[in-house]
């Protein structure tokens, strides 16, 4: 071989490496699209609440980071017109870090943070007559950033920050305008928790627990009263299932869709914009195609017709009103 062979075999080979060395898993196509719907009517807001009644969603509460303002008001979203309307704003103080549930024909909102006080009033919401009536106060601490959900019949909250990091949690009885205080939460202390509620169960995943993204997931038995602990979204001990998973996050939003969950958007370390789909029958997440619209924590997401959404949110300086919806199933498609 020449000398000036060997130079371009040796220059062919490093060429090679260069290449192998720079591939990554951000390289890879994931299945999923992202659709924009019709924008939020209303002010654009972070750290809103969002429950669904009768196939519709109702968003509101939150702050105005332009305006620093916490807000009151209420909008509906009917899906298969893909347009808002205003309904009744929240009665008392404006709020964020609230949390919201629903029961098929009422929903409920409650405690949250004023900007100068953490709260813990309760409010049910009514449809048919478009109105709020307050109920009786959570009677654990007041606090802010807690989850909330609702499964067999009653209401759910728990976890938040009422100046420490909480990990307690309550029932409430709807017809009885009742809270309980039952088996607290199992792991760490946290608040900005994700929940979702998938074929009857309800699960309870991540957080933040001074400074630490928890990277832990339960699912709550009623019947029991008892908290299962489910498999580590990140790399554990002997569990190596993951593909470099970073599910771990506080802020974010979840949805369910044909029987398995989505989670979406929300801050580790940076805002994100990551989105994994949870099959619940192997207890795995796969990665779908980013949320498409701007990275951003405090989100709300809702399932509606069986199609999940996201809306609404924050990113530093910059408050968001658009809503965006994903088919799972769909090849990605570039909207640029």
């Amino acid at each position: 071989m020449t000398k000036y062979s060997l130079i371009i075999t040796l220059a062919l080979f490093i060429t090679s490496l260069s290449f192998t060395g720079c591939s990554s898993d951000d390289d890879e196509d994931y299945l999923g699209n992202w659709v924009r719907m019709a924008d939020f009517d209303g002010i654009p807001r972070t750290e809103g609440v969002c429950f669904t009644i009768d196939n519709k969603a109702y968003i509101g509460t939150g702050y105005d980071i332009d305006n620093k303002e916490r807000l009151t008001d209420f909008w509906v979203y009917d899906a298969e017109k893909d347009f808002w309307k205003q309904v009744a704003s929240l009665p008392g103080l404006g709020r964020n870090g609230a949390i919201a549930f629903s029961s098929s024909t009422k929903g409920y909102v409650g405690t949250g943070y004023d900007g100068d006080n953490k709260l813990k009033d309760m409010y049910e919401y009514d449809p048919i007559d478009n109105a709020w009536m307050q109920k009786n106060d959570f009677p654990g601490t007041a606090r802010y950033s807690a989850t909330a959900f609702y499964v067999d019949g009653k209401g759910y909250m728990g976890t938040g920050y009422d100046n420490n990091y909480l990990k307690d949690f309550w029932s409430y009885d709807v017809d009885a305008d009742s809270w309980t205080q039952i088996t607290s939460m199992g792991g760490s202390k946290r608040r900005d928790a994700m929940n979702f509620v998938l074929n009857g169960e309800a699960y309870v995943l991540t957080g933040l627990n001074n400074g630490a993204y928890l990277d832990d997931m339960y699912k709550y038995d009623t019947a029991e009263d008892k908290w299962i602990e489910l498999g580590r979204i990140s790399d554990y001990e002997d569990d190596s299932y993951d593909d470099d998973y970073t599910i771990a996050r506080y802020k974010g939003v979840t949805f369910v869709m044909d029987g398995k969950a989505y989670v979406a958007t929300g801050i580790n370390g940076a805002n994100n914009q990551e989105t994994w789909e949870y099959e619940p029958a192997t207890d795995r997440w796969t990665r779908k195609t980013d949320f498409e619209g701007t990275a951003r924590s405090g989100a709300v997401g809702f399932s509606l017709n069986n199609i999940g959404y996201v809306a609404t949110g924050g990113n530093g300086s910059y408050s968001f009103d658009d809503v965006w919806k994903l088919n799972p199933s769909e090849e990605y498609e570039n909207k640029d």
